[in-house]
């Protein structure tokens, strides 16, 4: 079966998916996106997802091409069309396409794109129990990583930096020594039965995996405490975790050239992954 993907209002096959050589999340990074999770067919967290798209497009100021309601419609044909039981939908949003200019075009149209992957759960549960590495980088983002914008080149060169060093993710290092988060996850770690993770501000994304989990703490009365951490508590930390819409909720080994407690998978990993499956809404 072939793929399928949407382009301003059009299903077409995947690699016939073209979108305009002036479109300006091309040329300016010019727009907004989210990902969305999808678990036997549904979709995890929708609310939480278009409601975070919506604020991003507000913050940026650009309107919606199509009502709200529309985009749960076209997310869940492209699941059926597509056959997928696990997987992603990744959907972005830029300003349109207009000749070359900083400012904003007039009258311009705003460009919609989703696209769907199929990825088996089997390849996550196999991560989940040999868990992950981490490496530091310094963070060189903007100073509005709240909202979730196309802008992610100092992500991408993180990433690449920590797959250099056989890592499959990177911490974010501020200029104060603190984590911030993840290159495309939030960073938590575990001392001595408290989980930490960053408090909210401009320099973190408010993740909807991250809201789902506290909820789901809360529920099972497990304790969280948001407050930075830094290089000296992740070594002292007896376990840490990423967490995203597409690793769920991922434990972490080792972070640079030191173990995380012994170096596997902490007897916390299983509990945090089913106070998180319990917690996520499925639509």
């Amino acid at each position: 079966m072939s793929r399928i993907s949407y382009v301003n209002g059009n299903y077409c096959e995947h690699k016939d998916s073209f979108v305009h050589i002036e479109d300006r999340g091309y040329q300016f990074a010019d727009g907004v996106y989210e990902v969305f999770g999808i678990i036997n067919k549904k979709i995890v967290d929708y609310d939480g997802h278009i409601n975070r798209l919506f604020r991003s497009l507000k913050e940026v100021q650009m309107k919606s091409p199509i009502n709200k309601s529309s985009y749960y419609f076209h997310i869940k044909r492209l699941i059926k069309i597509n056959r997928i039981d696990d997987g992603l939908i990744y959907l972005q949003i830029t300003r349109g396409v207009a000749e070359r200019d900083f400012k904003f075009p007039k009258n311009t149209r705003p460009s919609l794109v989703m696209i769907a992957k199929g990825i088996s759960l089997e390849s996550y549960e196999y991560t989940f129990k040999r868990g992950i590495n981490v490496k530091t980088v310094k963070d060189l983002r903007w100073k509005r990583v709240d909202i979730k914008t196309i802008n992610l080149l100092a992500p991408v060169l993180a990433k690449q930096e920590a797959t250099d060093h056989h890592c499959q993710e990177a911490w974010l290092i501020d200029e104060d020594s603190f984590v911030t988060e993840g290159s495309s996850s939030t960073a938590w770690i575990l001392k001595k039965n408290i989980l930490y993770t960053t408090p909210l501000s401009n320099s973190i994304l408010n993740g909807i995996t991250r809201q789902s989990l506290i909820k789901g703490l809360k529920k099972n009365k497990l304790r969280l405490i948001e407050k930075k951490f830094n290089i000296n508590d992740i070594k002292d930390a007896d376990e840490a975790f990423i967490t995203s819409a597409t690793q769920y909720v991922m434990p972490v080994v080792r972070v640079d050239n030191f173990k995380i407690g012994n170096g596997k998978v902490g007897k916390h990993a299983n509990i945090f992954s089913k106070a998180y499956m319990e917690a996520i809404k499925l639509s």
